[in-house]
């Protein structure tokens, strides 16, 4: 049986810094994934009419991010 758990990430008044040091698109054009030279991965809804709002933030990398590659099916 496969379990499913989201993630939250909880921050004070300002969320963290996100300096963008790689951006991908994916496949269906819907999400936006960007990664940051503090080392954090975002992912970003996209909308038809192009607007864009924040979804997730992942931490964990100790070191920027400077590429973002998709795996295959």
């Amino acid at each position: 049986m496969k379990v499913s758990v989201q993630a939250v990430a909880v921050w004070g008044k300002t969320a963290p810094s996100h300096n963008i040091t790689a951006i991908m698109i994916t496949d269906d054009q819907q999400t936006i994934v960007t990664g940051s030279q503090e080392g954090q991965i975002c992912l970003w809804d996209l909308s038809s009419e192009l607007k864009i709002s924040s979804k997730e933030i992942l931490f964990g990398h100790t070191a920027s991010i400077t590429c973002l590659a998709k795996a295959r099916e």
